[in-house]
């Protein structure tokens, strides 16, 4: 290592045990595994991969590639951290040019990608590499027709780069077969749980064979990811080349800078993109609490707001819900969320900079509990930046500054994770389930052209039902009776009336 820090081993330690003493020993600026390996350059990597290097038109290896390619020729399970951008994705590409056989027309390598934008970007850079090796790659994702897909399986591939549920699909239906997979790659890790891929992954490992080697790479490494580390790989070895700020540390802190009239649509947005756990929304006013609960369950998120004003059996109620872990999003002023303690909190949301400078670290202190990882995001305006800057100087935090994302951003975003859970749903039907709904394919298809709107409305609240409702609150349930309560009584009083580029 670098600064010549060792971890010690401990024969009994479980594999999460030994992956937790792997990122913790240090907290420093690069991290990797024990016996270090030299870096690579490209005049010493083989031949193969010299030629792929060529191909794609590089001249020298980005940081992450050479310090990763090393451990992944060499054959071992590896964790690697780097920012978005570094060039990870040519860190696992270019070894596959050395582990795979041209000659073998079988799938010989995975990766999982979280979205299909992500799978297309992979697929064009290896393609980009390929030239004249002889391996050939396909590119597998959900929300378009199988029948191309189908095709490339059946010609031959060594190379499948996908989504993990249109994987899925296509081993069950046993058009994919990865009995001589020798490598599994996860790429951008942390994003395929905000996707919410968790379940088709577990499902997927079932699939994968035993003897292979695996690696993960991300840009952030939560609680969340490192578990997933311990079901797919084998004593991994970790290599961060991330600021000690990013993700090492406890605690990721964010600000957007944001017009005060549209702080309110920005933190729908973030909430969308975020899709954290569990959060608490800080306010500075008992006013803006207020709203912002009234806006957030307008709105079809499980969310409840918390101030002064509240009434005693108000406050209660929320509370039972906060200790039966069935509230999503609390919102609370500093001094109402006093007492209040909600375990596996994995994001803050500051609706506005803080008055008070102290406020800032007691709000952000809130996530990333009992050794867990968590997200700081400030809301700042252009009065309020300087403030905020101030706060995280004098206390040595390191903020970054995130671009706010736009409604398009947002929509893609919910469409994949919708295609998502569309795939997964079906998945589970049963034929005689397949048979029955085909009757109504050629009505979906006409509303597609005719009325989108209304099969707009129907994927819009089984999103909301899904992802955004906790469905074990008992306000949910409460809310949902009343809803059709007042939809029977609305349906009685209206009968017989008209219808009114990566490296």
């Amino acid at each position: 290592m670098s600064n010549g820090t060792r971890y010690t081993k401990t024969i009994d330690l479980t594999s999460r045990a030994r992956l937790e003493a792997k990122v913790e020993r240090n907290k420093s600026a690069f991290l990797e595994p024990e016996v270090a390996l030299e870096p690579a350059t490209v005049d010493s990597l083989p031949e193969a991969l010299q030629a792929a290097v060529k191909s794609a038109g590089w001249t020298s290896l980005m940081p992450v590639q050479a310090k990763a390619i090393p451990y992944l020729l060499a054959g071992k399970d590896m964790i690697v951290q780097s920012k978005t951008g570094s060039g990870k994705t040519g860190g696992f590409l270019l070894p596959l040019f050395d582990k795979l056989d041209p000659e073998l027309k079988e799938p010989q390598a995975l990766i999982l990608s979280p979205t299909r934008e992500l799978a297309r970007q992979i697929w064009e850079a290896f393609e980009e590499m390929s030239g004249d090796g002889g391996l050939t790659t396909t590119v597998i994702y959900g929300g378009v027709k199988y029948q191309p897909q189908l095709d490339a399986l059946e010609k031959g591939t060594q190379v499948i780069v996908g989504t993990p549920g249109r994987i899925l699909d296509h081993i069950q239906r046993r058009t994919l077969r990865l009995d001589h997979m020798k490598v599994f790659i996860l790429d951008e890790a942390d994003e395929m749980l905000s996707m919410g891929f968790l379940p088709d992954m577990r499902e997927l490992r079932r699939h994968l064979p035993k003897e292979r080697q695996s690696c993960m790479f991300s840009a952030t490494m939560p609680m969340r990811v490192r578990s997933l580390a311990t079901d797919f790989l084998d004593d991994p070895g970790f290599l961060s080349l991330s600021t000690k700020s990013v993700s090492v540390d406890e605690i990721q802190h964010r600000y957007y800078r944001v017009d005060a009239m549209q702080r309110d649509r920005t933190l729908q947005r973030l909430i969308e993109l975020e899709n954290p756990e569990s959060a608490i929304i800080f306010a500075n006013t008992k006013r803006e609490v207020e709203y912002l609960g009234t806006f957030l369950t307008n709105y079809g998120y499980d969310a409840a707001s918390i101030s002064g004003d509240l009434s005693q059996k108000a406050r209660e109620k929320i509370m039972a819900r906060i200790r039966a872990g069935n509230l999503r999003f609390l919102v609370a002023t500093d001094v109402a969320a006093r007492g209040i303690d909600i375990s596996d909190l994995s994001h803050v949301f500051m609706y506005d900079v803080p008055q008070d400078q102290e406020y800032y670290i007691h709000r952000a202190g809130r996530t990333a509990r009992a050794g867990k990882t968590g997200t700081a995001i400030v809301l700042a305006t252009i009065e309020t930046e300087t403030n905020l800057k101030r706060t995280t100087h004098k206390y040595g935090i390191d903020l970054e500054r995130g671009e706010v994302p736009t409604d398009e951003d947002v929509a893609a975003r919910v469409s994949e994770r919708m295609t998502v859970t569309l795939e997964s749903i079906y998945r589970d039907k049963t034929n005689m389930n397949r048979e029955r709904l085909e009757r109504f394919i050629p009505m979906v298809e006409e509303l597609a052209r005719e009325e989108p709107e209304l099969l707009a409305m129907l994927v819009d609240d089984l999103y909301h039902e899904r992802l955004h409702r906790n469905p074990d609150a008992p306000e949910s349930r409460e809310g949902e009776t009343e809803k059709a309560e007042q939809h029977g009584r609305s349906d009685d009083r209206g009968r017989g009336r008209g219808r009114g580029r990566r490296r």
